[in-house]
């Protein structure tokens, strides 16, 4: 579905970018795979290389994942949040690629904290990974996509503590609503373009982050309606939807992926 299509995906080290990534390769884009580590983007890289060796046509190559029809993806190591960077990411893409058609902004920052205690610091680097970044790799990759003249899709990683209070999470959970409204706002001045923009709110997911939590699995499950978090794959599905030709006529909507939780919304604690 995305042969010949090339993307950028922030925050895709591991977890729900990771897996966003290694699907659309195996769907056949070109892909530049960011984290802010280093080492771990490499890493990723290397294991959707090894992850797909074995599909149909594939064919492995030190530092890239290559898969038959020239779909690949590329590390690259980097800060999201700070513009410099982005533009980086952007004139990589097009050096690589020749276009840009996808980018999901998906990089963010989680930093707890009671409301009445909550740091100045705290808050502007949540603001900052969470809409900042976001805001700007929009705009460097809509410059990129209004030039090429042949639309594109953006998509923003949203989270149901945008849709309903959550403990300890008000910085967090204001950014996330904030990108959804992003999103709508958008519509106006880049419908034009042919550039769709949505948002994907995910609710529990089993990542290597939460993995930490050794309660998250069985807390969650008692009460997400549908009996257990997410997967990453089942965050991934949704995205590559709302970036795909099939959701064209979508633009400026957020997709919940929470197993039910929002309608029912009982607290973890």
């Amino acid at each position: 579905m995305f042969a010949g299509k090339s993307a950028i995906v922030t925050g895709a080290g591991q977890g729900i970018g990771y897996e966003i990534v290694r699907q659309l390769v195996l769907q056949g884009a070109r892909v530049i795979l960011n984290d802010q580590d280093a080492t771990l983007a490499a890493r990723a890289v290397d294991a959707i290389r090894l992850s797909i060796e074995n599909a149909e046509g594939a064919v492995g190559i030190s530092g890239n994942a290559l898969v038959g029809g020239g779909s690949f993806c590329l590390a690259m190591g980097g800060d999201a949040s700070d513009t410099g960077f982005i533009g980086q990411l952007v004139e990589r893409a097009v050096s690589e690629f020749g276009q840009l058609d996808i980018v999901i902004a998906n990089a963010g920052i989680t930093l707890f904290g009671d409301f009445l205690t909550y740091t100045p610091e705290s808050f502007f680097r949540v603001l900052q990974v969470n809409l900042g970044g976001s805001f700007f790799l929009a705009q460097a990759a809509a410059l990129q996509m209004k030039k090429q003249g042949t639309g594109g899709s953006i998509l923003f990683t949203s989270s149901v503590t945008g849709h309903q209070a959550h403990k300890n999470l008000a910085a967090y959970g204001m950014s996330k609503a904030a990108l959804e409204m992003l999103a709508r706002n958008l519509v106006i001045e880049l419908s034009p373009y042919h550039i769709t923009v949505n948002a994907v709110a995910p609710g529990a997911t089993l990542t290597e982050r939460t993995a930490d939590d050794a309660g998250y699995e069985k807390t969650w499950s008692a009460i997400t309606p549908m009996g257990r978090p997410a997967a990453p794959a089942d965050i991934a599905h949704a995205a590559l939807f709302l970036v795909s030709p099939l959701a064209r006529h979508i633009t400026g909507q957020t997709l919940v992926i929470d197993g039910g939780w929002t309608a029912t919304s009982p607290s973890p604690y």
